[in-house]
C-alpha cells in the first residue's frame, strides 16, 4: 500500500528560502507605515517566528492593534519576498522537477503568508501540480494555527480525502505537527540544515527531493 498523498512544506523544501534582513526590512517598512519609531529589538521580533504573546506585547508598547499592525506586517513581507523572486533571488529548488513524477494527490503546507504561497506557484507555473496549497491568513489567529498546530495539514489532507500521508519537511515543526497529525515525515537536509540536530525524529531523512519516489512508494 502507498501514501494517499504527499504534502510539502514551501520555503526550504521546493523553494529557496530568502535571507533574514529582507523580512527584517519589510517589518521596519510596516512600523514606518503606521508612523512608528520601533525598538530594533521589537523589529527583530516581529520579523519572524512571531508569537501571539510576542505580537500583543510589542503592539501595546506603541498603541497598535495587533490585528491592524498583522494585515500590514504579512502584506508588506509577502510583496518583499515577491521582488526577491522577480529578482531571481529566490526559486524553485534544482530538484523540484522529481515533484512532478510523483504519481500522487500533492499538497502544500506552509507557514509562510497564502499571499506568497499562491504568487509562488502563480509566478513558476506550478499550481496545477498541487490539489491543496495552504498558507497562513492575514490575521493573529493563523499564529496559532501554523505549525507545529497541525491546523492546516489537517484542512490538507480533508481536500485531499487522505487517511495516510507522507509530509515533507526542513524544519522541527514539520516533524512535531506531521507525527501529531498521524503523517510519516521526512526531514530534507537542506545546505542550510546542515548542521541541524532535533529532538523529534522523522520517519525518513533525504538529501534532496530526488529520494522521494522511492519512499512514497513503500508504505
Amino acid at each position: 500500500m502507498t501514501y494517499d498523498a504527499v504534502l510539502f512544506d514551501n520555503d526550504g523544501v521546493l523553494v529557496t528560502l530568502v535571507e533574514y534582513e529582507v523580512l527584517r526590512r519589510a517589518t521596519a517598512e510596516t512600523f514606518a507605515n503606521l508612523n512608528v519609531d520601533p525598538h530594533p529589538d521589537h523589529v527583530d521580533e516581529m520579523a519572524v517566528g512571531v508569537t501571539p504573546d510576542a505580537l500583543q506585547r510589542v503592539c501595546d508598547a506603541y498603541g497598535l492593534d495587533p490585528a491592524e499592525f498583522w494585515t500590514h506586517r504579512d502584506g508588506t513581507s509577502s510583496k518583499h519576498q515577491q521582488a526577491e523572486v522577480r529578482a531571481g533571488r529566490k526559486g524553485l529548488y534544482d530538484d523540484f522537477d522529481v515533484v512532478r513524477t510523483l504519481d500522487h494527490p500533492l499538497g502544500i503546507v506552509s507557514s509562510n503568508q497564502q499571499e506568497t504561497v499562491d504568487f509562488l506557484l502563480d509566478h513558476f507555473d506550478i499550481g496545477h501540480l498541487f490539489e491543496t496549497a495552504y498558507g497562513r491568513e492575514p490575521i493573529p489567529e493563523s499564529l496559532v494555527r501554523k505549525k507545529p498546530n497541525t491546523y492546516y495539514l489537517q484542512r490538507a489532507l480533508d481536500d485531499l480525502d487522505a487517511e495516510t500521508g507522507l509530509y515533507v519537511g526542513d524544519s522541527e515543526t514539520d516533524l512535531i505537527a506531521a507525527h501529531d497529525a498521524g503523517l510519516d515525515s521526512v526531514f530534507i537536509r537542506r545546505p542550510h540544515r546542515a548542521e541541524a540536530d532535533f529532538d523529534t525524529d522523522p520517519t525518513y531523512e533525504v538529501d534532496g527531493l530526488d529520494e522521494l519516489p522511492e519512499l512514497v512508494e513503500k508504505r
